[in-house]
């Protein structure tokens, strides 16, 4: 089957379980972020390998589940985990899953990951809303695209009128909430020191391996795109700490809670 036949057959699929009123916000979680599929009500969960357009999984923290229901009183898709493009070299590994809430009339996607600070007054456990990024990479999903289709504007990728809107919503509810830029590297090696110099220089507050071609695909879609990251550990040269995938799940699961109770407080009070 092709990519559109497949997005075709999910997007029904989904139809199907959701029924008539389907979801205007989807929420992608990273690693580190179950808690928020925890707190859906009335959920109605499709595993990933029943829907053609999505990949299967290979990463710790990542239980490849879509789950329909409603979040801080709001229906919504919760996707729980994405493939990352260190897994197989693929900018656009998850372009069917993007395509698939697009044709679905989502409107907002809603992301988070786990990520390491640049910034040494930002903390492990913190939270920090992604205001723009980085495609260190210089990777793009969308090569296969027709003719001058695939060009699409990438100012405000984060959209700035949802990111006011969270701003907001954490203050509301006193919960600290940084803001700054993403810089996106391929992994799965973890940075040197001299990367993480680097990436200071050019301006991130953050980095991680993932979040940015999903933000592309959802942009190119006519997504509104809003990204969380909770920070998970010092970048390599800022700590002494030894970094790992065990380490970054390990420090996550002791911010959960923290972090899944902002995201349904937020999606509570989006508007759309």
């Amino acid at each position: 089957m092709t990519l559109q036949e497949d997005v075709a057959a999910s997007a029904e699929t989904i139809r199907q379980r959701a029924g008539p009123a389907l979801p205007r916000i989807a929420v992608l979680l990273g690693s580190g972020w179950s808690g928020v599929a925890d707190a859906v009500a009335g959920a109605i969960d499709i595993p990933y390998r029943e829907l053609p357009a999505f990949p299967m999984l290979g990463v710790g923290g990542h239980a490849g589940i879509l789950r329909l229901g409603t979040l801080g009183g709001q229906p919504v898709m919760v996707l729980s985990g994405r493939k990352h493009a260190y897994e197989t070299g693929d900018a656009a590994v998850m372009k069917g899953v993007i395509r698939t809430l697009a044709a679905l009339g989502c409107e907002v996607l809603l992301q988070t990951n786990a990520a390491g600070s640049l910034d040494p007054a930002m903390r492990p456990g913190s939270l920090m809303l992604i205001s723009d990024h980085l495609n260190i990479v210089q990777r793009s999903p969308l090569f296969d695209e027709p003719a001058d289709g695939r060009f699409v504007s990438m100012a405000d990728a984060y959209d700035p009128a949802l990111r006011a809107q969270a701003h907001a919503t954490a203050a509301r509810a006193g919960m600290p909430l940084d803001e700054g830029i993403y810089a996106w590297v391929m992994g799965p090696q973890f940075e040197t020191p001299a990367e993480i110099r680097m990436l200071q220089v050019l301006g991130a507050q953050a980095v991680g391996m993932s979040t940015v071609p999903e933000t592309i695909l959802a942009r190119h879609a006519g997504m509104h795109v809003l990204a969380l990251s909770l920070i998970t550990n010092m970048a390599c040269g800022l700590s002494d700490e030894a970094l790992s995938h065990f380490h970054t799940l390990e420090t996550a699961a002791q911010a959960a809670e923290h972090a899944a109770q902002l995201v349904e407080a937020i999606v509570a009070d989006l508007e759309l």
